[in-house]
C-alpha cells in the first residue's frame, strides 16, 4: 500500500513572523519546519503502511527548494518525498495550492492520502477537500481513528456529539485530528538516514499546470491592507467600599450583558 501525506513547511512559530511589505503575505524566505499538525498525519500513515512493500510518500509545496521540514518527516520513517518549488507559486491561494498538490499526488498514485485538518499558519481548512474534489476522490474529515479493511478505509469521524463511523472506498483523502495518534520522535538513526532519502523536486511545468492558474496570477483573493491590532487598554479597578456589587451590575448593564 502506498500512502501519501501532504505536509506543510512553515516558518518556525517560535520566531516572530514577518510580512512581505509588497504582498502583505507571510515571509517564508528563511528556514522552514514541518507544521506540528502534520506530525499526526505522518505518524498515522506510518502505522497504516507498516507491512512489507508498503510505503509512505510526503508531498509538499515550499519556496526556495526548502526541504528542512520534509527531512523531519523522512526521519520519522517516510520513504521519499515530492517537493514542488517554483517562483511562479508565490502568492497562491488555497485553491491554487490544492491544484499543485493534486497534480503532484497523481504522480505518486497512492491508495490513501492523509492530510492535517488545517495548517497552523493558514487555518482555512479547505485545501484537503479541494484536493479530493480535483482528484475526483471521496474525502473523510476530522478522523480520530483510521483502519484499513481490504479496499476500504474505516474512519471514526470526530463530531461535536461524539464520533461517526464512516466506511469509504480507496483511494480517498482523509484528514486527521491532533488526537488520532501519538507522533514518534525521530531517532538519530532516522535523522541520518533521512539525509539520503530521495526528494523529487518539481516545478509548475513538470506538473503540466498553466502558470496563470496558480500563484498570485491565479489567486482569487488578495490582501490589500494589513493593520496592527488595537492595543488593549487597562481595565477599571473597582475598590469595594460597600457598593462593589452595585457598581459591577451597573457596568454589566452598560455593556448590555444584563
Amino acid at each position: 500500500m502506498n500512502v501519501v501525506v501532504c505536509v506543510k513547511q512553515i516558518p518556525d512559530p517560535a520566531a516572530p513572523g514577518t510580512l512581505d511589505a509588497g504582498t502583505h503575505t507571510l515571509n517564508r524566505s528563511g528556514k522552514l519546519i514541518m507544521d506540528d499538525s502534520d506530525n499526526y498525519g505522518v505518524e498515522m500513515a506510518l502505522q497504516l503502511a507498516g507491512g512489507e512493500g508498503d510505503e509512505v510518500t510526503l508531498v509538499s509545496m515550499a519556496p526556495g527548494g526548502e526541504t528542512s521540514g520534509l527531512r523531519t518527516g523522512l526521519a520519522m520513517g517516510a520513504a521519499k518525498a515530492i517537493l514542488i518549488s517554483d517562483d511562479a507559486l508565490a502568492g497562491s491561494d488555497a485553491l491554487g495550492t490544492a491544484k499543485v498538490l493534486a497534480a503532484a499526488i497523481k504522480r505518486a498514485n497512492p491508495d490513501l492520502i492523509v492530510m492535517a485538518t488545517e495548517s497552523t499558519d493558514g487555518y482555512t481548512g479547505t485545501v484537503p477537500v479541494q484536493v479530493a474534489e480535483l482528484l475526483g476522490l471521496p474525502s473523510v474529515t476530522f478522523a480520530k481513528a483510521i483502519a484499513i479493511d481490504g479496499g476500504s478505509v474505516k474512519v471514526e469521524r470526530q463530531t461535536e456529539a461524539g464520533f461517526d463511523e464512516v466506511v469509504c472506498p480507496m483511494p480517498a483523502v482523509v484528514t486527521v485530528t491532533a488526537g488520532v495518534v501519538e507522533p514518534r520522535y525521530p531517532s538519530f538513526k532516522g535523522i541520518m538516514a533521512a539525509k539520503s532519502k530521495p526528494v523529487d523536486q518539481l516545478t509548475v511545468a513538470d506538473l503540466g499546470l498553466d502558470p496563470s492558474a496558480v500563484g498570485a496570477a491565479g489567486s482569487r483573493q488578495e490582501i490589500t491592507e494589513v493593520a496592527d491590532a488595537e492595543a488593549r487598554s487597562g481595565g477599571e479597578i473597582v475598590v469595594d467600599e460597600g457598593d462593589g456589587a452595585q457598581r459591577i451590575v451597573a457596568f454589566l448593564e452598560q455593556l448590555k450583558v444584563i
